[in-house]
Order: C-alpha cells, then sequence, then structure tokens
C-alpha cells in the first residue's frame, strides 16, 4: 500500500504538469505533432524491446533452453541513491526518488497522450526496481484507477477533450473484444503473445511514423478553439 502511495502521488503531480503542457501546446497548435513524436518514439522502443525479448525467447523454447530469469533482489544503481523507505509489502528497501519519478513519468504521459502507463510502468518497476511481479500488477492498477480518473476529470473540465457517446462505444467494444482476446490468448504461449503485441506496437508507430513525413491531402487546416479542422 506505501509504494502504490508513493507512486500515486508523483502520478498527481505528473499528472496535472502533463495537463498544463496540454493546454500550451494546444494554444501554440503543436499538439498533434508533438503527440504523434511522442507516441512515434514511445512505440518504437517499447516494441522493438518487446520484438526482441519475444524473438529471444521462442529460439530459447525451440532449442529446449531454460528461461533467462531476473532476480528481484539483484542491485543496481537505483538502489544506491538516498531517502530510501522500507516497503514491508514489496519486502524491498528503495529510494522514493526512482519511485516518485516513474510516478510523475506516467501521470504526465496520460494526460498527454491518453494513456494507462502500465506497459512501461509494470516492466519499469520490474526491470529497474527490482520489485516481485506479484506485488507489481496490483500496485501498478492501484496507481492507474486514481491517475487516470483524476486525469480524465480535469481533462473535461479545463479542455473539454472527453466524448462520453466515443468513450462509451469504445468501452463497451472493448469488453466484446477482451472475450475473443481471451481464447486466443490460451493458445499462443507467452513468447508468441508478446511477439505479437510487439509487431502491433511497432505497426502503429510505423504508420504514426509515415503520417509525419507524407504529405496530406489538405496542407491547410482550420483552428477553432484550439483544435485544428
Amino acid at each position: 500500500m506505501k509504494l502504490g502511495t508513493v507512486l500515486l502521488a508523483g502520478g498527481l503531480v505528473g499528472a496535472t504538469v502533463g495537463i498544463w503542457i496540454f493546454s500550451w501546446l494546444r494554444r501554440l497548435g503543436q499538439l498533434d505533432l508533438f503527440v504523434s513524436i511522442l507516441y512515434v518514439v514511445l512505440l518504437g522502443t517499447v516494441g522493438g524491446l518487446m520484438l526482441n525479448e519475444g524473438v529471444r525467447a521462442m529460439r530459447r523454447t525451440a532449442r529446449n533452453e531454460p528461461p533467462v530469469t531476473k532476480r528481484p533482489g539483484q542491485h543496481i544503481w537505483v538502489h544506491r541513491l538516498p531517502f530510501k523507505v522500507r516497503f514491508k509489502k514489496s519486502k524491498i528497501y528503495l529510494s522514493a526518488i526512482p519511485v516518485l519519478a516513474l510516478g510523475f513519468a506516467i501521470g504526465v504521459l496520460t494526460s498527454i497522450m491518453g494513456v494507462g502507463g502500465g506497459f512501461i510502468m509494470v516492466p519499469a518497476m520490474i526491470y529497474l526496481l527490482r520489485i516481485p511481479t506479484n506485488v507489481v500488477v496490483g500496485t501498478s492498477l492501484f496507481q492507474i484507477i486514481f491517475v487516470t480518473a483524476y486525469t480524465t476529470m480535469v481533462q473535461a473540465a479545463t479542455n473539454y477533450s472527453v466524448d462520453i457517446v466515443l468513450a462509451t462505444i469504445l468501452m463497451v467494444a472493448g469488453v466484446i473484444g477482451a472475450q475473443y482476446g481471451v481464447r486466443v490468448g490460451q493458445k499462443l504461449r507467452g513468447e508468441q503473445l508478446r511477439a505479437l503485441l510487439a509487431l502491433l506496437v511497432l505497426a502503429v508507430g510505423i504508420r504514426l511514423a509515415i503520417a509525419l513525413v507524407v504529405p496530406p491531402d489538405d496542407i491547410y487546416s482550420v483552428v477553432v478553439g484550439g483544435f485544428a479542422y
């Protein structure tokens, strides 16, 4: 609970800063460009790392080699930082600085990009902070629920960027799609799922990158209330 609270504190501050950056970029007329570039960099990095790890895992499985495991107790440079706090549930003694920084970064991304941030938070908590996986899942969800709820309310009140009808349709479609996703996931191995997800992430990143360099059909746009048409 203590770890989730520290992450949440950093996340709320980051979300507030992210909303301010969002509004500032929209006033400058550079919001779409900034978000697209950020998505290309983020999706390209995450997708590339996931694809590399998934391909290596499939090769090890084909060769009947044992999986490579990370030791949760292994100390790295993060564990030498000051202001250490003992997180009893996670069974770690760690500086509050990287935990706050991670929560802050996820809050900023949530406000600007509209993502929960779990696909960044979970790997960072496991591989960077060396937190046990069974604690990471619940802790990340605890932080994401409150930060996304806060961001949604503030975005709706300040930037009027929440479409309730569209969000409802997406939620219904997401619930239906999740049922089929579970069935497909049961037929594939973990490394195969990671590789497929990495390809999907890379495909979206490449599509956004192409849109940044290909000239649009209409080079002119009309800006009304900070939104381009």
